[in-house]
């Protein structure tokens, strides 16, 4: 069995992943979640790009004896299509990603938030504090309340640049987070919440038919796809059309 690596979204670390790695090593997967530069105990995320994120993805996957699946979750999502144009990977699943250059919000609340970050100090060189009201009502508005403070409290400060070259992509003249033209090479799956607010699933559909992904859709379910009720059918999805990605090459190779 292969190796899959699971990259987070801003604000968190490789914990966030502390349930939802679970399933798949059941299944004989061995699951990687590393943490991204500057996000372990410590660590500084100041004028860190994600460029440099997505560097350091492609860097841990190159070390790998054999290309793994990428799996990444809201802004790990982007950072995780990022790298998958460094390296080989046999297949990407990208949770509510965050939507490459170009792609513009589907809804009114992705443009207010874009607008509130555009407005934010620092601009790039700092970092930016996780508003934790938000993340409670909007990211984990679904995720049972013990699980929902223990998040809470992990929350680290994320970059303000990185944040920014996602949000502000039309003010970035260097389109850091261009993820190039026609599909990604390799299979990828995009799943969204249909009741998603921070990248809504009009948005995630954008983005899948940018980077030729099957698109998914959970109803009922919010961006928190990898530890809010429903969680375990997010991950049996996904492990389901990684037999059928496996099926598929297996034969095409024979």
């Amino acid at each position: 069995m292969s190796t899959i690596v699971m990259t987070h979204g801003a604000f968190c670390g490789g914990w966030a992943f502390d349930a939802f790695r679970e399933p798949f090593e059941a299944r004989g997967w061995t699951v990687l979640s590393p943490d991204l530069p500057g996000h372990a105990e410590g660590g500084s995320v100041a004028g860190l790009s994600m460029s440099d994120y997505a560097r350091d993805l492609a860097r841990l996957v190159a070390e790998l004896p054999e290309p793994p699946v990428l799996l990444g979750h809201s802004m790990g999502g982007l950072v995780t299509q990022l790298a998958a144009r460094r390296v080989a990977a046999r297949a990407l699943v990208l949770l509510a990603p965050s939507p490459p250059w170009g792609i513009t919000g589907s809804t009114l609340e992705e443009a207010i938030t874009a607008f509130g970050v555009h407005l934010a100090d620092p601009f790039w060189a700092g970092s930016v504090s996780p508003d934790r009201h938000l993340m409670r009502h909007h990211s984990l508005d679904r995720t049972p309340k013990a699980r929902r403070d223990a998040i809470l409290a992990r929350l680290r400060p994320e970059s303000g640049r990185a944040v920014r070259e996602v949000l502000n992509w039309w003010l970035d003249p260097f389109m850091t987070t261009s993820v190039g033209v026609g599909p990604l090479p390799m299979p990828s799956l995009a799943i969204a919440g249909d009741r998603d607010v921070v990248h809504p699933a009009l948005t995630v559909r954008q983005t899948a038919t940018r980077i030729g992904a099957t698109f998914r859709v959970m109803p009922g379910m919010s961006h928190w796809l990898i530890g809010e009720e429903g969680w375990e059918d997010v991950a049996a999805i996904a492990l389901d059309w990684l037999d059928q990605v496996r099926v598929s090459s297996a034969s095409t190779a024979s």
